[in-house]
């Protein structure tokens, strides 16, 4: 039986963007069936074009007390190493989280919770720049991504991943050795031309790679032109 539902939109690996309709609709699914929903918003500021995030407990207000909402500023605000996320939810699970949350890892030092508020309570602009050079750099990925033989990449409409499809790659043969999987590409990359992606095995979904963009235009350049003169090379 289901009990709990992770819902992740925008989305890590693949960067879809779920619209507001599938939003409402699995939400009222969920209350429908007594399904808890935790859901991921760690990407809610990272849109692109005419993608828009909505939150289920707001698209579907009854949910509310069978629904968790996690978040961060490691995303919206670049804060990866300072550690520090929030939930939302009902009185009482917020209650026994942050019990579970004392015993487990302590608690989040005093210097990065007064960073992090810092954070949140300013305006979006430097987010709002930071989602144009994603933009940016997501389109420059996306194109060279298509450019190469036997790899498909479709647009993602949030977060900072793209996840192309390298399946027309299986099966052939690449520096003398016989591609089999994802994962082995992976693998083979990285030793051949020092470029780490993560292979969709990681996701459940294997014959895929994420790669991030959440780099430099001159690195990620760089990078995907050293894929793409490896993979041109499989027979």
């Amino acid at each position: 039986s289901t009990f709990v539902l992770l819902w992740c939109s925008p989305s890590n690996p693949t960067g879809a963007v779920a619209s507001p309709a599938l939003v409402e609709a699995v939400g009222r699914w969920a209350v429908e069936h007594g399904i808890w929903v935790v859901a991921d918003e760690i990407y809610e500021h990272l849109v692109y074009g005419d993608a828009e995030h909505v939150s289920m407990p707001v698209a579907v207000p009854e949910l509310a007390d069978t629904c968790v909402v996690v978040n961060g500023v490691a995303k919206t605000y670049a804060m990866t190493g300072w550690r520090v996320g929030w939930l939302i939810g009902p009185a009482d699970v917020v209650k026994a989280a942050t019990n579970l949350q004392s015993h487990a890892t302590s608690n989040v030092s005093n210097v990065a919770q007064v960073a992090a508020l810092q954070a949140v309570r300013g305006d979006l602009a430097a987010v709002a720049d930071m989602r144009a050079a994603f933009d940016r750099r997501r389109r420059t990925m996306v194109r060279m991504l298509n450019e190469i033989p036997g790899v498909t990449c479709p647009e993602p409409e949030g977060a900072f991943y793209c996840y192309p499809s390298v399946k027309g790659l299986l099966g052939k043969s690449l520096r003398g050795r016989t591609i089999e999987s994802s994962a082995q590409l992976a693998e083979l990359v990285l030793d051949e031309v020092g470029v780490a992606v993560v292979p969709g095995e990681a996701f459940g979904t294997p014959g895929y790679f994420r790669l991030s963009y959440a780099l430099g235009d001159e690195d990620l350049e760089k990078g995907v032109s050293r894929l793409a003169a490896l993979l041109a090379e499989a027979r």
